[in-house]
């Protein structure tokens, strides 16, 4: 059985930081790309930033580029994401997924992803 697990989330004033942490317990976590998604209430899941398997080619939505950063640590099996300068419109449940199948690119796609964490709730005030 595959447990992801987040941490990291909390409440802040706009432009503060944050780091979340993800990682995927009972699977080989270093083979697999790593997305994060976000959730508001009564809004669909929208894909917010991914890496590949080997920590290369991170992409992201165009509504956190230049401000967010997904990175890997191998040796930690952990990956993280860097969020400076946040907006009261990043509020959200931040979920973690790991991609199907072995050495992926890291899909934007919400079905791409097999294993989800419980979500960590980031919320910024203005």
């Amino acid at each position: 059985q595959v447990r992801v697990e987040e941490s990291g989330g909390g409440l802040v004033q706009a432009g503060d930081s944050l780091r979340l942490s993800c990682r995927a317990i009972g699977r080989t976590f270093n083979v697999y790309a790593i997305a994060w998604f976000r959730q508001t209430p009564g809004k669909d899941r929208e894909f917010v930033a991914a890496i590949n398997w080997a920590g290369a080619s991170p992409h992201y939505a165009d509504s956190v580029k230049g401000r967010f950063t997904i990175s890997r640590d191998k040796v930690k099996a952990t990956v993280y994401l860097q969020m400076n300068n946040l907006k009261p419109e990043d509020t959200a449940a931040y979920y973690c997924a790991v991609e199907k199948g072995l050495y992926g690119l890291g899909s934007t796609d919400y079905d791409d992803y097999d294993y989800w964490g419980q979500g960590t709730q980031v919320t910024v005030s203005s």
